[in-house]
């Protein structure tokens, strides 16, 4: 088994910190390498449980300032990168866009570049996976239809336009120079340790403290979503075995309206406390919807399926009152 320096960005965060103690739990021989800058989202108690770990060593920082990651290139001769760093809450974006192409668009770059320089001479064996979203595709209708790698990019809010100017750059690295990139878009994830400005983290706690749950317009948006353990599965093959310049969708199959999965997460999380059954309906309070707000989000998956054998695994109601209870724990543990 070959021995690899993987630099995992973002490994403090939600998603990032699940992809972290799968791949040091998983890939003894493998030595990961996590920087965060442990900002508002990015939380070091994520991945407590693996940081004395021998194969795993953290690394606080920046993605955007270049003279640290050449050094963490340079002195822990990185071979693959998976990049989940990013500025990723829309109604932020919309209030501070300039963050996000920062950090979104120019920490990417400067990954590139670094690694860029320092696979320099052989880019054989070496690895750049580019996590995005299934955003960057803009909308659908809600009669049907479903994204695709082939999807024309059309984003709709200031998050979105960074996430899929980042993933130009990293077609363009592959393109131009020959790096190997893969790019991965997924649907929305659920799951243990998301920051609660999300809605699923978010809803639970404000159930839990009988404060109102604001819905966008009529609730009537839909979402693709995701258990984050498949995603990180999904991650897992495509590092691996995904094809050098090729992108891969992500999705759960798994389509709810906004409302209908409030309505969900009001059944479980009231049973869960004891309550009576929809005793929180009446929190549920409809506001004003958000400037640029996709109708609709639906993922083909079909291609990672058929070319690597990956598809989603966990039950939606399963997932969620695991999810529910992990929240649940913590908020009694305050």
């Amino acid at each position: 088994m070959k021995q690899r320096n993987i630099l995992i960005t973002g490994g403090a965060g939600f998603i990032g910190s699940h992809v972290v103690r799968h791949f040091v739990e998983k890939y003894l021989h493998y030595h990961i390498f996590t920087l965060d800058k442990l900002t508002y989202a990015g939380n070091i108690s994520n991945i407590e449980d693996i940081l004395t770990r021998p194969n795993h060593t953290f690394v606080q920082g920046d993605i955007t300032d270049r003279e640290l990651v050449e050094r963490v290139f340079e002195e822990y001769r990185i071979d693959g990168v998976m990049h989940l760093a990013a500025e990723s809450h829309v109604d932020r974006s919309i209030s501070a866009p300039m963050v996000f192409a920062h950090n979104n668009i120019i920490g990417t770059l400067t990954l590139l570049e670094a690694a860029r320089k320092a696979w320099s001479d052989n880019f054989e064996g070496k690895r750049f996976h580019h996590i995005s979203t299934d955003e960057v595709y803009g909308a659908l209708p809600l009669d049907g239809g479903k994204f695709s790698e082939m999807s024309c990019y059309d984003p709709h809010s200031p998050y979105s336009a960074s996430k899929a100017s980042s993933d130009h750059f990293v077609r363009a690295y592959h393109d131009t120079y020959g790096m190997p990139t893969v790019i991965t878009n997924c649907s929305n994830n659920y799951g243990p340790a998301q920051y609660p400005e999300k809605l699923i983290p978010l809803f639970v706690e404000n159930i839990v403290e009988r404060k109102p749950l604001p819905v966008y317009g009529t609730g009537g948006n839909v979402r693709d979503w995701l258990y984050v353990g498949d995603h990180v599965e999904a991650l897992d093959r495509v590092f691996h075995h995904g094809i050098a310049g090729s992108s891969y969708n992500v999705g759960g199959n798994n389509e709810w309206t906004n409302i209908d999965l409030v309505k969900l997460l009001i059944e479980i999380t009231d049973e869960e406390l004891g309550r009576e059954s929809g005793e929180s309906l009446s929190l549920i309070k409809y506001v004003e919807d958000r400037a640029g707000h996709d109708l609709r989000y639906a993922i083909d998956a079909s291609k990672i399926r058929e070319e690597l054998g990956w598809e989603p695994t966990m039950d939606f109601r399963q997932g969620l009152r695991h999810t529910i209870r992990w929240y649940l724990k913590r908020h009694l543990d305050k």
